[in-house]
């Protein structure tokens, strides 16, 4: 018996009996199935959001396109318009800058005659009043001398007067005949029509004051026509400023008017052309909406049959499972018992697969969570075991616990987001049909005021997650401190177990080694003593290095979960602040932009409102739902499989303890 135990303490593991190969086989068949099922129930489901999103979309371009080709229309309608005003106006305005351009040269050339014809009257005039200043100053310095010339006795006309002045060398024949030739106008012009003779009868006199008469009448005339020359040269100057700012304004009009010509032209080629580029894309999206209800159906078709089938390939599986572990338990423990499993080598790894799993799915999901459980786990064991206590009934529960803790998160997730989506879609379309009026400026608010909430909603995720963090830092933090404590007097007591046998080896091979004993001392039994000692030396020795071992991979365990946590704990602090920052930045924009929504109707407030709040509880998480729903899913199974093995070994042990030797003791 003690060879037995000895043999059975240094084993390897048992082997795997076909019976549990094969449900085993079937197991990771189920499980790839149901993993299969998980993808494609993922992937159509993203193509149904893809489809109904799709939908929307072309239904909202296709309003949109509507809604801007009549825009573009409208526009081509008015610029066509716009530009026969401009052209017309603009005719008009060459045709009056055509007319006051004539008339300023008109007026131009009858100044330019008018001046020449006052020019040349005043040069005749001025000669004419020389002359006779002339003549009546050669008359009157004669008269001063003592009286007239001697000629001028007698004379009875100015006429014959300017002849004796000529024959007296006192005046120029030419300025006589000038002088003759405008008394005899004077003459003719006169009323009474009498002789001029009478009035001058031997008086020198007389023709002095008929010559001043005629030079103030010449002085008149030439102030007259002086005076008719200012005011006709003030005229044309009035007139001429006048036509010239027509002119000017006109051709400035006329400037304005073919800029603004050239500019709706310009606005009608583009709206020509965008309105060919909407036009083909409103054509492709009616066509594209036209048949993209028939591929969604179909996909949906395809998804059906395919779940079906996977359904019936898993039912076939799970009838075939039962079957096997009702019909084949007992012919099992006959072919494959466990007789050949030493309790002490089961005893020694009790938990320890479940364990494993648990840690290595925790890392692979890099779950802190799980990293925890695992943790709490291997404690819940060793204390179990040290205590006398049924160390899976904890362990169990501890992971049907965390099991029901992820399904309900998985619940209330699935059911918020078919609430999200339903909720977000029927607000969606109702605030497109209301954002006509203020889609520029209200564009700009939801996505600032969406991404305010977002940054908001993960913020309050990070701070949640912080708080969640330094609780499960607290209890593990406890939870090491204890493994620590346990494994000291564990450890100790060990120690003091090895020594104790290795003092009782010493003394009894000391003993039984001396060939001089008085009696017939027991050598035999003392032999079977002395083995039994080395194979609990041999135990005890195993048991501190693999608790050695596990105290040293918990503390590693236990120094990089610290090591990821503080690295966590400060990226999510730097994230609240700089997420809190950019919110109040986006914040500030929108109590900015708002003031630009005066306009905006009640009914388009409450709907903008309700969207928001729908986007702050559905949209601005800080993890996809579906990555989320995923990663959820899979931690759920692997929890599920971590039952199974521990169930595996509780049954394991069971089994083994029937078969243990009578008399051998649990060490």
């Amino acid at each position: 018996m003690l060879i037995f135990l000895a043999l059975a303490a240094v084993a390897p593991a048992t082997a795997v009996s076909p019976i549990e190969k094969i449900m085993e086989m079937i197991s990771d068949l189920q499980a790839k199935i149901i993993g299969e099922g998980e993808v494609a129930q993922k992937e159509y489901d993203e193509y149904s959001e893809w489809c109904e999103d799709r939908s929307t979309k072309l239904g909202f371009e296709i309003k949109t396109g509507k809604s801007e080709v009549e825009e573009l229309k409208a526009t081509i309608e008015e610029e066509t318009s716009s530009a026969a005003a401009l052209s017309t106006k603009i005719e008009e305005l060459s045709n009056d800058i055509q007319v006051d351009e004539a008339d300023l040269a008109a007026a131009t050339k009858i100044r330019e005659k008018e001046a020449a014809d006052f020019a040349a009257e005043e040069k005749e005039l001025t000669t004419v009043i020389s002359m006779l200043e002339r003549a009546t100053s050669i008359l009157s310095k004669e008269m001063a001398k003592g009286g007239a010339l001697v000629q001028l006795q007698g004379v009875t006309s100015i006429t014959d007067a300017l002849s004796v002045m000529v024959s007296a060398s006192a005046l120029s024949s030419a300025d006589a005949s000038r002088l003759t030739a405008m008394v005899q106008t004077e003459q003719s012009d006169s009323d009474t029509g009498a002789p001029a003779a009478a009035v001058y009868e031997s008086k020198s006199g007389g023709i002095v004051s008929t010559l001043e008469g005629l030079s103030d009448k010449a002085d008149a005339q030439l102030d007259k026509a002086r005076k008719a020359e200012s005011t006709s040269t003030q005229n044309y100057q009035m007139l001429k400023q006048s036509l010239t700012d027509e002119v000017k304004f006109a051709n400035k009009d006329m400037d304005a008017a073919k800029k603004n010509l050239a500019a709706s032209q310009e606005k009608k080629a583009g709206a020509v052309g965008d309105l060919e580029v909407t036009s083909k894309d409103l054509a492709e999206d009616i066509e594209t909406k036209s048949t993209l209800h028939q591929d969604c159906m179909d996909g949906a078709e395809e998804f059906e049959l395919a779940t079906k089938s996977r359904g019936e390939e898993l039912g076939a599986l799970a009838t075939a499972k039962k079957v096997i572990a009702e019909a084949t338990g007992g012919a099992a423990e006959q072919s494959y018992g466990l007789n050949q499993v030493s309790f002490l080598q089961i005893s020694s790894g009790t938990g320890g697969a479940a364990v494993r799993f648990v840690r290595d799915l925790a890392r692979k999901s890099n779950a802190p969570a799980l990293a925890q459980l695992a943790s709490r786990m291997q404690s819940a064991m060793r204390m179990g075991a040290a205590a006398g206590e049924d160390p899976f009934a904890k362990v169990k529960g501890l992971i049907t616990d965390m099991v029901a803790t992820l399904e309900k998160e998985a619940e209330e997730d699935a059911t918020q987001k078919a609430y999200c989506d339903k909720e977000m879609s029927e607000t969606t379309a109702k605030k497109d049909e209301l954002t006509a009026a203020a889609d520029k400026l209200s564009t700009k608010i939801a996505q600032d005021k969406s991404a305010s909430a977002k940054l908001k909603q993960e913020v309050a995720t990070l701070q949640n997650e912080l708080a969640s963090m330094a609780k499960a830092k607290a209890e593990a933090d406890k939870m090491r401190a204890d493994e620590n404590a346990t494994f000291k007097t564990n450890s100790a007591e060990l120690k003091q177990g090895i020594q104790g046998v290795q003092k009782a080896l010493s003394v009894l091979k000391e003993y039984y080694a001396k060939g001089d004993k008085s009696h017939s001392s027991a050598d035999g039994a003392g032999s079977g003593i002395i083995g039994l000692l080395e194979v609990c030396e041999s135990d005890f020795t195993k048991g501190l290095t693999e608790m050695t071992a596990e105290e040293e991979s918990a503390a590693a365990d236990y120094k990089a979960y610290c090591k990821e946590d503080e690295l966590a704990n400060t990226m999510k602090q730097q994230d609240v602040k700089y997420k809190t920052k950019e919110a109040a930045g986006l914040d500030k924009n929108v109590a900015e932009l708002s003031g630009d929504l005066a306009t905006v109707t009640d009914e388009l407030d409450a709907v903008s409102e309700a969207l928001d709040k729908l986007k702050e509880m559905c949209v601005a998480k800080a993890e996809p739902y579906a990555e989320k729903k995923a990663r959820r899913e899979a931690e759920i199974a692997g929890l599920k499989e971590a039952l199974e093995i521990l169930e595996g070994e509780a049954a394991l042990i069971q089994k083994a303890a029937k078969h243990t030797l009578r008399g051998a003791r649990r060490q």
